[in-house]
């Protein structure tokens, strides 16, 4: 009889085969199985997964609820192979996430923060430049701040203007057109870009440089660390967050930003907003279209229609 570790690879791999990465997954997972070995079971229970998930007694329990939700998905899997497998409740340890509020940035406090970032003291001559371009990215595209580092140059066709983002979350794959101001801006940064560096290379009589197209000073990639950190730094120069204070907006708003600017636009033009939320989940590479509804409730004029439509759709009801 094959034990729930014999499965674990089938397992993962089904699932990665379906676009999830499933890095704390496996880690879970793999736990979760010595865990049975060590307790000399080999049919995964109710209890067994319960007393697994709560054992680490200096986490929250929202951690709980994420063990235990990782071992409910793999017990369902199981139970094809081993019917005596119990698949734990869902109001055992029940949690809900909660998003964290957007905050809707204006056009000037972009602007701010654009003009605040190559104001940072860097010894890099190129990375206030790169974090100025950087914010303007996210801010006009919507990308997620890894999708962005991660752009190669050959990424970024400006000839064409579009961006491949390839392999992000869930491994997918999408195209986003640039407008033209924003081509130029990208086109500027990549023409001072090469010049800093081919400066620098001859200054040191070596070329040492990463194929992203955003790069740090020192032609090598930018890691979020350093984003985040420059980031503060740049809010605080503008007034968005106190000295030493790292709670706040964040960088992840700017693509909040954008999907609600995109929404709004679609509604004080008269579309079907429920006809175009297609465009925009693909265009944001959302997995499920439920999460591009979400932004329904991020602005009062968004809330607004979202009445509307369940107005429009309840209204004949008694």
């Amino acid at each position: 009889m094959s034990t729930p570790r014999d499965r674990l690879s089938d397992y993962l791999e089904m699932r990665r085969s379906l676009g999830f990465r499933l890095v704390e997954t496996e880690l879970y997972l793999k736990d979760f199985c010595a865990f049975m070995d060590r307790c000399d079971r080999t049919v995964v229970t109710a209890q067994l997964a319960l007393e697994w998930a709560t054992a680490p007694a200096n986490i929250r329990p929202t951690s709980w609820a994420g063990r235990l939700t990782t071992v409910r998905q793999f017990a369902r899997y199981l139970q094809a192979f081993e019917p005596r497998t119990e698949v734990p409740g869902t109001r055992l340890l029940p949690f809900r996430p909660k998003r964290s509020k957007p905050y809707l940035y204006s056009k000037r406090e972009i602007r701010q923060l654009m003009a605040a970032a190559e104001r940072v003291p860097s010894r890099q001559t190129l990375r206030p430049c790169t974090v100025r371009t950087l914010l303007g990215l996210l801010a006009v595209t919507g990308m997620r701040l890894g999708e962005a580092l991660a752009l190669r140059r050959e990424d970024v066709d400006l000839q064409a203007g579009v961006i491949t983002i390839q392999g992000s979350k869930f491994l997918k794959s999408r195209l986003v057109p640039l407008h033209p101001s924003t081509i130029r801006a990208l086109a500027r940064y990549a023409h001072r870009r090469d010049a800093l560096l081919d400066e620098r290379d001859a200054r040191q009589g070596r070329r040492v440089r990463d194929d992203r197209f955003l790069l740090t000073g020192r032609g090598r990639k930018f890691w979020p660390a350093e984003v985040h950190k420059a980031f503060y730094k740049v809010s605080r120069l503008v007034g968005l967050r106190g000295p030493g204070i790292n709670r706040g907006p964040r960088l992840h708003d700017l693509r909040h930003r954008f999907a609600t600017e995109t929404l709004l636009r679609w509604s004080r033009s008269g579309l079907q907003i429920d006809r175009e939320m297609p465009v925009l989940t693909t265009y944001l590479g959302h997995s499920n279209i439920a999460d591009t509804y979400w932004y329904l409730s991020a602005h009062p004029e968004l809330m607004q229609h979202a009445a509307m439509r369940l107005e429009r759709r309840w209204g004949g009801s008694t």
